[in-house]
């Protein structure tokens, strides 16, 4: 059976012992200052989530600085990807080993020095091993972040806390592409990694005063569970990343790295379900509510990163919007989002709303934006997109808030990391996945509406165009270049609206998960595990 050492709360400035058992119906972490610690543990929220996308509108210009090419530079992203996807799972066993506070404050400093030398880095080689140790650091805060808010807050007040949180969680990859435009445009790229180190000043010093600790449970580490989930993660993720450019399974390199992940992950469920100290501790897994959690997260990723990747794209590539102005038209999803989970808290906390219904309501709101948004045309204005987007952000609002609080009832407070732990690898994997997915699918759709579309042009007009080219000389030719531009529009403008109708089904097919939620339980109290008996 796990032992463990009491923990330690901070306030005001000295470290004061937490109590071996919480207070009925108090915090199972009471801290003096709860105001300002929420503030430092949701700027290492932000600074770590705004990094998942501030740097992508950055890469030309990183690729044209570090005399990288094209498919080498794409390694700055993936790098970080499957560095934190790696790293997400031992969280748990890294909290119970040394103490979430010191694993919180590690991960502070290690992720705020690995921006400065990513900001530093002056070729290629550097910045993929700097991305590397960025990633992760990265890893470790989400999970934290969300334990620690959980655990210094009533029962009666964590669904505000897990608002709060969620606010962080999805508004930072919608403010990303904006912030990094702006940075890029008006100063340096090095500045989307410099901005991170005046923030993390000032949250490691919040953190480092209040932060309390849970207590630490010694816990024998599974290496072969984590050396089979690293494997099967990290082939995943490059499988992923890179099968647009190999032109997937006609590529060697992909179907390896399908078979190897296929059989990693395989091993490591059975691995799972009969090792002696498996990684994941196997009483996780009895709680309904956590494991349905877990399949809606992989939902939530495909279809809010998916959407994500596919916006700015399209806005500046059909519709010739210029970086600035394709964020100003993707904040109003934000708005969407905070609204609704700010809405929501209050409702669900008076029991005015079963989280459930909010779900269920939330993804319905969120399939039917999509279904709107497979309506689009080339001629319209900046309304659509705009209304759009800050529908599907009511939607998005009402599902992962209540969410992650269903996901969190009943479970006893020493399993909150490793349950948060699953929750934001299984975030991150359908992203992964819906980005790869929606991409490969819109790449392919191009090209088969570009070829029909040919076809018909061809058919209808082109033999009294070619001759009228050929009238013409360079004019003539022009036009032609012209008719083949508007084709590839027309052509693409379709994909994009295959690809919003898929997401909208995939969202809406998931709706029925909702029966498989139970009604929220009562926070564990007295929990003998984190209690230290």
């Amino acid at each position: 059976m796990a032992t463990a050492a009491p923990g330690r709360a901070s306030g005001a400035g000295k470290a004061s012992p937490v109590p071996a058992r919480p207070e009925p119906g108090g915090a199972a972490l009471p801290v003096k200052y709860r105001g300002l610690l929420t503030l430092g543990v949701m700027m290492a929220t932000i600074m770590q989530i705004l990094d998942t996308t501030i740097a992508n509108v950055a890469i030309p210009h990183m690729q044209a600085s570090l005399g990288a090419t094209r498919d080498t530079i794409n390694w700055v992203l993936t790098s970080y990807i499957v560095a934190s996807a790696i790293a997400i799972p031992i969280t748990g066993w890294l909290s119970d080993r040394i103490g979430s506070r010191n694993l919180f404050l590690i991960a502070t400093v290690g992720f705020v020095i690995a921006s400065a030398m990513c900001g530093a880095a002056m070729t290629l080689e550097e910045m993929v091993a700097f991305r590397i140790l960025q990633g992760i650091t990265a890893a470790f805060l989400n999970p934290l972040s969300q334990t620690v808010m959980l655990d210094i807050n009533k029962p009666q007040d964590q669904g505000r806390a897990m608002s709060i949180w969620g606010m962080g969680i999805m508004v930072g990859p919608i403010m990303g592409p904006l912030i990094g435009g702006y940075l890029t445009d008006n100063f340096n790229w090095r500045w989307v990694f410099y901005v991170n180190l005046p923030v993390g000043v000032v949250c490691f010093a919040i953190l480092w005063w209040l932060l309390p600790s849970r207590p630490i449970r010694k816990r024998q580490f599974d290496i072969m569970g984590f050396s089979l989930l690293s494997i099967g993660i990290a082939s995943l993720q490059l499988m992923l990343d890179r099968g647009q450019d190999q032109d997937w399974f006609s590529s060697i390199e992909i179907w390896i790295e399908m078979l190897v992940a296929v059989i990693a992950l395989w091993m490591f469920a059975v691995h799972l379900f009969t090792a002696k100290n498996p990684m994941f501790e196997r009483e996780l897994w009895k709680h309904r509510n956590l494991v349905t959690g877990i399949f809606f997260m992989l939902v939530i990723g495909l279809v809010m990163m998916a959407t994500m990747a596919l916006l700015p794209p399209m806005l500046q590539n059909l519709y010739g919007y210029s970086v600035f102005q394709t964020g100003m038209m993707l904040m109003p999803r934000g708005f969407g989002v905070v609204l609704t989970m700010f809405a929501g808290a209050q409702l669900i906390q008076r029991g005015w709303l079963d989280p459930r219904w909010s779900v269920g309501v939330g993804l319905l709101i969120a399939a039917f934006s999509l279904w709107e948004m497979s309506g689009w045309t080339l001629e319209m204005g900046s309304t659509p997109f705009i209304i759009s987007g800050f529908v599907q952000g009511l939607g998005l609002g009402l599902v992962f808030m209540p969410l992650n609080g269903l996901a969190f009832s009943g479970l006893p407070p020493h399993f909150r990391t490793e349950g948060s732990s699953l929750l934001n690898l299984t975030r991150n994997v359908g992203a992964s996945v819906g980005i790869s997915a929606v991409s490969a699918i819109l790449a392919q759709g191009i090209q088969r509406s570009h070829q029909y579309l040919g076809e018909h042009v061809t058919a209808s007009t082109m033999n009294g165009l070619g001759a009228i080219a050929q009238q013409l000389g360079a004019s003539g030719a022009m036009v032609t270049g012209m008719v083949d531009a508007e084709v590839n529009r027309q052509a693409a403008m379709i994909a994009y609206l295959n690809d919003f109708w898929l997401m909208a089904i995939v969202t809406a097919v998931s709706v029925p998960l909702v029966l498989l939620l139970q009604k929220p339980k009562a926070p564990v109290e007295n929990d003998p595990a984190a209690a230290g008996h």
